[in-house]
């Protein structure tokens, strides 16, 4: 395989790609980073108004980023949603699954149309929109990357969030499917792993005193995640750099899962 040069490892410039939940938080996060590596980069969102100062901030930073509104919940428009952006960016590099939900409640007190609807958007639409990915891909002959965004709840688990860790532990497994059954292609599948971060979806744990003091105790760099800690971990592994890497959850957890 051609050697690539030094300066050259981690830029993205030309390629394009699709940040799922890219309107705020992790999503933001890496879009910022991605669009910073020079990929122009869409992002999807249910929120216009969200997604377009998000999309906003990106142009600032390359003028090819764009804003998409869907719900990934409805799994059947999944198809035609991507074939327009597909098209309308002239095709994707690099596909993040980053959208994620969370519904909190002990086990035995969760409704099953609560359940379904997280595993649909935190699971099946990401196996689904990786299809859609894969298939331009094999059919056109070109590589790509796809990312998927685990949790620590991949590997741990606790109480009030089954259903959120019944999908990441499938993100788990998906990763590593995924990336055998596409390697043949250039396909490569990763997972990056969040620790605890200060995003929108945590913010009821922040705002609890007893548990911002145990992440703060328990996160061994002492601190909760911010969105921009996932820029540089995302480029890598969307990049040349990481052009041997596939099959692997990268965590960023502030060293979490390394004590106890």
């Amino acid at each position: 395989m051609k050697e690539l040069q030094p300066d050259k490892l981690f830029d993205l410039s030309g390629r394009k790609a699709l940040v799922t939940g890219g309107s705020r938080g992790i999503g933001l996060g890496i879009a910022r980073g991605l669009a910073l590596a020079g990929a122009a980069v869409a992002i999807l969102s249910t929120n216009e108004q969200r997604g377009q100062a998000a999309c906003e901030e990106l142009l600032a930073l390359h003028p090819g980023c764009r804003s998409y509104i869907y719900d990934l919940a409805d799994l059947h428009g999944i198809q035609e949603m991507y074939t327009q952006i597909y098209t309308d960016m002239g095709g994707i590099d690099i596909l993040v699954n980053n959208a994620g939900i969370q519904h909190r409640g002990r086990a035995d007190t969760i409704a099953l149309p609560d359940l379904e609807r997280v595993l649909r958007v935190n699971l099946v639409a990401p196996y689904v929109l990786s299809q859609c990915f894969a298939r331009e891909q094999i059919a056109n002959s070109t590589p790509g990357s796809i990312l998927m965004i685990a949790s620590l709840m991949s590997e741990a688990a606790r109480p009030t969030v089954s259903p959120y860790t019944a999908s990441k532990g499938g993100i788990r497994q998906l990763v590593r499917a995924l990336a055998v059954d596409w390697a043949e292609f250039g396909i490569r599948v990763n997972g990056i792993g969040p620790g605890y971060v200060h995003t929108d979806m945590n913010q009821p744990l922040i705002d609890d005193p007893d548990f911002n003091a145990w992440v703060l105790k328990r996160t061994p760099l002492g601190r909760w995640g911010t969105p921009n800690d996932f820029q540089g971990i995302a480029v890598f592994l969307a990049s040349d750099a990481s052009r041997f890497v596939t099959g692997q959850i990268v965590y960023v957890d502030g060293g979490w899962l390394a004590t106890f």
